[in-house]
């Protein structure tokens, strides 16, 4: 089973992973800006966007699903992004597969265990997978009841697709992501450290990268550096999309 991906420029391949309840779309803004210069695959992550469902969600499995798409395009190495848990599961690639990455670029998470903190949108949006949804604003009112931010209801409706008849279903495998969430998913990435160039942006006011997450970062990725953007929190890529390309771009280039 192949991931989802849009395959877009030519020269060096840069891998897109998203984050949590997303798809590749989260990320088109840097899929565009780098693939005037950059092939970017911009992926669906399984159970997420167009790709395959599977019960099994862990950072490893979702690694060896990066292998097997550069596998299946004959592509021997590549540089990889990841935010959110896409940055998780890009450290677990570089981790597993050193040889096969260039450089790591990891967009505000740290490479530790964290608490869960998503349950209210999981169990939000398990339980509207189990209505009949006939619009979008129906599903918009139901997620209202426990979703107060608009921006982020917004962005987990569209996960919504429309289905045979006019109505609608959440196209993600919610059940799996609910399985595995508090276990597999709050994991942290694991293995002998990465020694390539990698670069981690931290989002000023988001707590995902935190002092004490320094001492390990360096540990795993020793050959590390971490730029701040000022003013952004967890969203960074959306916030301040040119100073993330810019700074995506000067680590690519060096």
């Amino acid at each position: 089973m192949i991931l989802n991906h849009i395959d877009d420029g030519e020269g060096h391949v840069i891998v897109l992973l998203h984050g949590m309840f997303g798809s590749h779309t989260n990320l088109n803004n840097i899929a565009r800006f780098l693939s005037s210069n950059y092939r970017v695959l911009n992926c669906d992550l399984r159970n997420q966007g167009d790709s395959f469902h599977n019960d099994t969600m862990d950072l490893t499995s979702m690694a060896n699903d990066v292998v097997r798409l550069l596998d299946k395009l004959d592509i021997k190495q590549a540089s990889v992004l990841g935010h959110s848990l896409g940055g998780k599961v890009a450290m677990q690639f570089a981790l597993m597969f050193p040889n096969r990455c260039s450089k790591l670029i990891i967009a505000d998470i740290s490479p530790v265990a964290y608490a869960p903190r998503h349950d209210v949108v999981l169990d939000s949006l398990l339980n509207l997978s189990d209505l009949d949804i006939e619009s979008r604003s129906q599903a918009d009112n139901f997620l209202k009841k426990t979703i107060d931010n608009e921006v982020m209801r917004a962005f987990l409706l569209k996960n919504l697709s429309r289905v045979d008849g006019g109505k609608y279903k959440i196209k993600i495998n919610m059940k799996a992501i609910k399985e595995n969430y508090y276990t597999n998913l709050v994991a942290a990435p694991s293995g002998e450290p990465y020694t390539g160039p990698t670069l981690f942006i931290k989002g000023e006011t988001s707590a995902y990268i935190q002092e004490k997450h320094k001492t390990l970062i360096h540990d795993l990725f020793p050959n590390s550096s971490i730029e701040v953007m000022g003013k952004c929190g967890h969203w960074l890529h959306a916030e301040n999309p040119n100073l993330f390309n810019r700074l995506v771009s000067d680590f690519l280039n060096k």
